[in-house]
């Protein structure tokens, strides 16, 4: 087994509780983890500043870590605070997403610092609210702030209807790939940003090869990041979509330490993972 030397952490789901904690144990083996030399990651949907609590929590303000935000589209230096990689939709993509989404009925939500932007009231932009802290607000011209381009724009709605939406945006919306991170949310992003490409683009940067980077992760955003690492590991309450390309699943979810069990067990301890075996 090659030893980890780079460890990337989706966030909710995979290391925070339902109730959005991190244990005690969590935080500690975290620490040690970093104290072996182990590069720590944190891989979320959300903003820089969405995750700045939990990247304060863990410390990694204090050492070498780094945040990879907006699904890929934002890698952030949690020590200097320095953007060191970002992509954002051109303005003619999101002005055509928001559009036709616009057209259809549908709401239109973007992040911005500490900030959801929001076309008109919803109740999935009052859920978001409640997970990611982010303060709300009602944009008036939200095509004129579209224009400006943006790291990533989400349309929430009933699943059944955003289904046909975005097929539509798939045919028509060119320079924006449309993803479905969960059933009541559709996820509009630059071509070809994701957690996989942006990891890969740090453990470049960092000199780690893939073969000495572990992934944890939970749900179909998580895929790319999990497909491209060295040792990938789903969550036992992971989408069973995760589980087939992982090549180990942990035995405890992330309400019981899954994460620090396994970091425990593969990092800090002496049992072997098992590499990944194909491309």
């Amino acid at each position: 087994m090659i030893p980890v030397r780079l460890l990337a952490l989706d966030v909710d789901d995979t290391l925070l509780r339902s109730d959005l904690s991190i244990s005690f144990r969590t935080r500690n083996v975290i620490r040690r983890t970093e104290a072996r030399g182990v590069t720590v990651v944190l891989a979320s949907s959300r903003t820089p500043a969405a995750l700045e609590h939990f990247s304060t929590l863990l410390g990694l303000h204090k050492r070498s870590s780094y945040l990879i935000a907006n699904n890929g589209a934002v890698i952030e230096d949690c020590q200097s605070g320095e953007v060191i990689h970002e992509v954002k939709l051109s303005s003619s993509a999101a002005l055509l997403v928001f559009d036709m989404a616009d057209a259809e009925g549908f709401a239109v939500q973007i992040y911005d610092d500490d900030i959801l932007y929001i076309s008109r009231p919803n109740e999935f932009a009052e859920y978001d609210q409640k997970i990611t802290g982010l303060r709300q607000v009602v944009v008036e011209n939200f095509r004129s702030m579209a224009a400006a381009g943006c790291h990533k724009m989400l349309i929430p709605g009933d699943p059944m209807l955003l289904t046909p939406l975005a097929g539509l945006l798939a045919n028509y919306a060119e320079g924006a790939a449309i993803h479905n991170t969960k059933p009541y949310l559709l996820e509009v992003r630059p071509p070809g940003v994701d957690k996989g490409s942006a990891l890969a683009r740090l453990a470049e940067k960092l000199s780690i090869p893939r073969e000495a980077v572990l992934a944890v992760g939970d749900s179909m955003n998580d895929e790319s990041m999990l497909r491209w690492a060295g040792y990938p590991v789903a969550m036992v309450n992971a989408d069973g979509r995760i589980k087939e390309i992982a090549s180990l699943i942990t035995e405890r979810s992330n309400d019981e330490d899954g994460v620090a069990e396994l970091i425990e067990r593969y990092i800090l301890g002496d049992e072997t993972l098992t590499a990944r075996t194909g491309g």
